[in-house]
């Protein structure tokens, strides 16, 4: 943590030095840095903020995320324009100032906010910073438009926020460095860290949205200015700012997952959809005169989507709900004017959006770090709906936990689904087959239904679901390469049998999909089944044989299939039980899929889960548990029965017997006299690691209670013993004694280093699994002689994560003893 925020603060002062620098050699004939160097010095140091405020963990609320993360988005869509002016792309007298100006002004009204919660909520450091890049921001802002303010005072401005910066990045270095010998006077960090875990627990759950509205601001204000008559035109010079930010807000999407808010992450993959078709609109006219058309069924489209995202978002946030409502109203505007973003409708709405984002960001904001909210609204909306009995919202840590019992993403279906309900629609606009171009088809197809589609894939396979996530990912790079041929002037009027063939190629893909999502449900049936008709459109399409109305006909079934599934995700990740059912699967098997034979699996990170595990365990149930090192398959030694069938279900080879594992040397207090003071001396020095001890086998055994079973359990001269280092695990052992461990996978294939591969290597014949994610080594443990350690002697069976010089520094410790 201290090292991410020393990345961050250095970053914001090598930044404010080099623009300092810029400014202070402004005046003269050749500055000291270049407009092209400063871009792309920028651009590099923005990528470094970036990172810092990812990696900074939300767990401990800080405006450093939210300071790093729009600052980075800012410098880089500076970084862009500074090079393009460097290049001579901007070669008017007012371009530069038309350019930089919207993107300016935001960036001061952002950073005044920032800075304003700041010192609302005891951050003074990061408040000043703000505060300075703020005033900087405002002196750019009017140097180009009076020449009474000098570049100085801009330079001076970012001239403290280097000094300020640098300081505190320094005193957390030398702090982390000298493990806190030496202190700069108000960089603490021990009291620091203390004050923002405080501060933690209370904060927001989504740290990220407050960039995400920012940004929001930043596309608002180049419509606005126009408006306004801030600046003259809209124009190629705007597009950076324009994409910068779309960029960042499909990174604060995923983010927005990782911080297990699917609504707002929803809401922030359709604003950036906006942002790219802005972008586009501006862009087009630099190579043909007129401005380019839109496809207004896919406005209103749009529209609908928005007002049903902001209906279910009102119940978690009614402020973010009506925040939501600036947007549907923006794509009627859209809609209704031909001109699109060059018409003064859409520029009023993204003015009243400048100003509604501004005030949500604020909210945001200071709910991240104060205790007590700001216009929360959600027990209003918990009362409304207690009153109902059909409504129920969905609550609790596992909210968003997959079946498999573990994710660090939200589940990203309902932005999938309604990306292939964007990009189905915006296929029915045909356009002029001459000038595809001159229509806005592309940022629709490419972004929605490609690059969010890929991104909504890619959390799938995250989250465990193969079959979905291929699926999405297969559609998104359709999508990307039918989008690009057919509406990017690739394709042209004559066709390929070339193309015709890659077409058959996904239509085989495709097949595969429709039949696994037989064993899936109903819905995933019909919405792979539509996407073939979309397929066998592009197919008629490349062979010259498309009827006439078939392709939009192909393209409305499957986008009103798309939107019943988007309403299906939406409502299930909102309320209790099924609003709208996505039904059985048309096929039934036995074993995977079957409902009621599915093992328990449960987050190991709760010790209810833990418990679970053990009253299964004592119930004579084998069990799949994470370790030290990789998964095993456990049983209770005190249920002979649960051992035997562990070694039924392993198909145990001889060479392979399975071994014991205890929690504490007390669990065999009982029998030490049976055991050489050497050999528990060792034993004691040794655990707890992943070091298994092969002792000799004796009468200590039938202390443990295995009974007849017991002749599964090592060999009959020896038994494999160890007390894991995982705390899940001892615990789980102080809670039913004694347990016989196997590795969980079949006798001769790879160990298992995920909760996800135990059931699916072993099916049934495991009760449940607890999940703790990837195993923390993928190395098993390493396994030692000791039957013939009175003489002084130890063997390897095996070395695994322990060397054997480890070993052996123990022994020869114990033994000087």
């Amino acid at each position: 943590e201290s090292l991410h925020s020393c990345i961050g603060l250095l970053g914001i002062s090598a930044g404010s030095l080099l623009l300092a620098v810029h400014f202070y050699s402004s005046p003269r004939a050749s500055p000291l840095i270049p407009s092209t160097a400063l871009g792309v010095l920028l651009l590099i140091l923005s990528a470094l903020l970036a990172y810092a405020g990812i990696r900074r963990s939300h767990r401990n609320a800080s405006l450093l995320v939210p300071l790093c993360l729009t600052l980075s988005a800012f410098w880089s869509g500076y970084g862009v324009i500074l090079i393009l002016a460097g290049q001579g792309v901007l070669p008017e007298p007012g371009d530069a100032r038309d350019a930089l100006v919207p993107g300016l002004a935001t960036l001061t009204l952002a950073l005044l906010l920032v800075a304003l919660v700041g010192f609302l909520c005891g951050e003074p450091v990061l408040a000043l910073v703000a505060a300075a890049m703020s005033l900087a921001s405002a002196h750019e802002v009017a140097l180009h438009y009076s020449s009474l303010l000098g570049p100085s005072a801009v330079a001076c401005s970012h001239l403290v926020v280097c000094l300020v910066g640098g300081y505190f990045a320094l005193g957390r270095i030398l702090y982390f460095l000298t493990k806190g010998k030496v202190v700069l006077p108000g960089t603490d960090l021990a009291e620091k860290k203390a004050q923002e875990q405080s501060w933690g627990s209370a904060g927001s759950t989504n740290p990220f949205a407050a960039p995400g509205l920012l940004l929001n601001m930043l596309a608002a204000s180049v419509l606005g200015c126009k408006l306004l008559g801030v600046t003259h035109r809209l124009f190629l010079g705007h597009v950076p700012w324009l994409w910068a930010a779309g960029t960042y807000q499909i990174g604060i999407c995923v983010l927005s997952y990782r911080a297990m808010d699917v609504l707002m992450a929803t809401a922030f993959g359709f604003t950036s959809i906006l942002k790219f078709a802005a972008g586009y609109s501006l862009l087009y006219p630099t190579w043909q005169p007129e401005e380019p058309s839109f496809p207004v069924p896919f406005l209103v489209v749009f529209s609908i989507l928005f007002a049903v995202l902001a209906l279910f978002l009102s119940l978690q946030s009614p402020v973010g709900g009506l925040y939501l409502l600036f947007f549907v109203a923006y794509c009627i505007a859209l809609a209704c004017s031909p001109r699109g973003f060059f018409a003064g409708g859409p520029q009023g709405v993204a003015v009243a959006i400048f100003v509604a984002s501004a005030l949500v960001a604020l909210i945001h904001l200071y709910n991240v770090r104060a205790r007590t909210k700001i216009l929360p609204g959600k027990g209003a909306v918990k009362a409304l709906l207690a009153r109902s009995s059909l409504l129920k919202l969905r609550e609790g840590p596992d909210l968003h936990a997959p079946y498999l019992g573990y994710s660090k993403y939200a589940d990203a279906e309902v932005l999938a689904y309604a990306c292939s309900v964007l990009a189905s629609f915006a296929l029915t606009a045909t356009g002029d087959p001459q000038a595809p171009l001159a229509t806005v088809v592309i940022p629709w197809v490419v972004v929605a239904g490609g690059i969010l589609k890929l991104l909504g894939g890619s959390v799938a396979f995250a989250r465990g679901k193969t079959l979905e996530s291929s699926a999405f990912i297969l559609y998104s790079v359709m999508w990307i390469i039918w989008g690009l041929t057919r509406f990017g002037g690739l394709y042209g009027t004559a066709r390929s049998f070339h193309a015709a063939v890659g077409i058959v190629a996904f239509l085989l893909f495709n097949s595969f999909i429709v039949f696994c999502s037989l064993f899936v449900n109903m819905a995933w049936f019909f919405y792979s089944l539509t996407f073939m008709l979309i397929a066998v459109s592009f197919l008629l399409d490349a062979i010259h044989a498309l009827p006439t109305g078939y392709d939009i006909a192909a393209t409305l079934i499957f986008g009103l299939v798309s939107f019943y599934c988007f309403l299906a995700a939406l409502s299930s990740s909102t309320f209790e039980g099924c609003c709208f059912p996505m039904g059985r699967p048309v096929v039934q098997l036995s074993g995977v899929g079957a409902g009621t034979t599915k093992c328990l699996h449960l987050p190991a990170r709760k010790a209810s889960s833990v418990k679970r595990i053990a009253d299964i365990l004592r119930n004579g149930g084998t069990c799949g548990i994470p370790t030290d090192t990789v998964y095993v398959l456990v049983a209770a030694c005190s249920r002979p029965d649960a051992v035997e069938k562990a070694h039924r279900s392993k198909r145990q080879a001889q060479d392979r017997p399975m071994s014991l594992w205890i929690s504490s040397l007390k669990q065999l207090e009982p029998a030490k006299h049976l055991f050489t003071p050497l050999l528990w001396d060792f034993m004691e020095a040794a655990w707890p690691s992943p070091i298994s001890l092969v002792i000799p086998r004796g009468e200590w055994v039938d202390f443990l209670g295995m009974k007849d079973s017991a002749k599964y359990v090592g060999t009959p001269q020896s038994v494999a013993i160890r007390i894991p280092d995982c705390s899940v695990t001892t615990h789980l052992i102080d809670l039913v004694g004694p347990i016989v461990v196997t590795s969980a996978n079949p006798t001769g294939e790879a160990d298992t280093t995920h909760h996800n591969q135990v059931y699916a290597k072993l099916g049934d014949k495991v009760d449940a699994v607890l999940c703790g994610g990837p195993s923390p080594e993928n190395i098993a443990s390493t396994v030692v002689d000791c039957t013939k350690i009175d003489s002084g002697n130890i063997g390897f069976f095996r070395v695994g994560i322990i060397p054997k010089s480890q070993v052996l520094q123990i022994l020869e410790q114990v033994q000087r003893k």
